[in-house]
């Protein structure tokens, strides 16, 4: 078994063909820059970033949606903060806000339920935007909803799946090699969930942890892998991660919700890659399918590349000089897993 030490030699010492790594995960994206990853391999191992904020996919529709709800008498909107920025076709929440919207914003949605129950007279939206790893608790808020039986409280859902994302990516996107694959989303689906991707797209799909020796040690693992011309599926989050991930979690997953075609902000539809309420819970619905989308990126915003790993943010002309966290242009620069975001906060790094 290798040290620690040489693993990073000889990471660092690497001087084949050019790797280029996507790390889904926004999690991953900030570890790398805590522990300065980048200046402990060599520049021929690019690690680019992909679509892992669910922040900065959800769509334009989805929240002109939301704020229109915000705008109608008798009706709030819950969200957790970081949706409060990103900008629709016309306003973002906070906009939305100054104008007289009601908006709360939560940081736990089993909150809603006695905030909906204490408040009959308003009609609650919360907004439920997430991957896999959020989805089960909006399962249990509806299981809290029914038991008791609260009618003012209803979801508008923007729940994604990463699997059919990443195999858009891999079908699209040919000059990626290789996968960091999403830790926190690896504990729902488990491991496992990325062999038919490996299989079919000859790529390596690694999952780690999110410590700056783990990330070390998953790269290692990928450049081996290239090297020897293999295309495996490898955990390496072992500790939290198994093979066909948590049951009980993907069990009420199924139980309420089922698969749909999904847009993504900057990509467009991708087939099965939603994770919308099943018929019988539609009470709960409060109007999740949208007949069109209509996006107007702003001019010079690169979000799309930045995303599907064509460029990282910094490469983009409107970073850190018209679009900051501040004054946000496009998606990426407003979650705190938005890629852009992160880039920005470690610009000197």
């Amino acid at each position: 078994m290798k040290t620690l030490q040489q693993v990073q030699s000889e990471l660092k010492e690497y001087d084949g063909e050019i790797i280029k790594i996507m790390e889904v995960c926004g999690t991953h994206t900030s570890s790398i820059f805590k522990n300065g990853i980048r200046s402990l391999i060599s520049p021929k191992i690019k690690l680019i970033s992909g679509p892992g904020c669910p922040v900065c996919v959800t769509s334009s529709a989805y929240i002109d949606k939301l704020v229109d709800y915000s705008l109608m008498e008798n009706h709030c909107v819950l969200t957790f903060g970081d949706m409060m920025k990103v900008k629709g076709n016309r306003l973002c929440l906070t906009q939305a806000t100054a104008i007289g919207g009601n908006v709360k914003i939560l940081y736990s949605p089993l909150d809603s339920v006695k905030i909906a129950m204490e408040n009959r007279q308003t009609q609650y939206i919360f907004a439920a935007v997430g991957f896999e790893t959020t989805t089960p608790i909006y399962a249990l808020l509806i299981e809290e909803m029914t038991k008791n039986h609260i009618k003012n409280l209803k979801l508008l859902t923007s729940l994604k799946t990463i699997i059919p994302a990443l195999s858009f990516i891999c079908e699209n996107e040919v000059n990626i090699d290789a996968f960091l694959a999403p830790g926190h989303v690896s504990v729902i689906i488990g491991s496992n969930a990325f062999n038919d991707l490996a299989n079919k797209y000859h790529k390596p799909f690694v999952v780690a942890g999110f410590e700056g020796e783990h990330i070390l040690a998953a790269i290692y693992e990928i450049v081996q892998q290239i090297k020897n011309k293999q295309s495996n599926v490898k955990n390496m989050y072992m500790n939290a991660v198994s093979d066909e991930g948590n049951e009980k979690a993907l069990t009420m997953i199924n139980q309420y919700f089922e698969k749909a075609d999904e847009y993504w902000r900057g990509i467009g539809i991708i087939e099965q890659s939603a994770l919308k309420l099943r018929p019988e819970f539609a009470e709960f619905d409060a109007g999740s399918t949208f007949e069109e989308y209509k996006e107007n990126p702003p001019a010079g915003c690169r979000c799309t590349d930045v995303i599907l790993g064509r460029i990282n943010p910094n490469e983009c002309p409107l970073f850190s000089t018209i679009c900051t966290p501040l004054n946000a242009i496009g998606p990426c620069m407003v979650s705190t897993e938005g890629v852009c975001g992160i880039w920005f906060k470690n610009r000197e790094a």
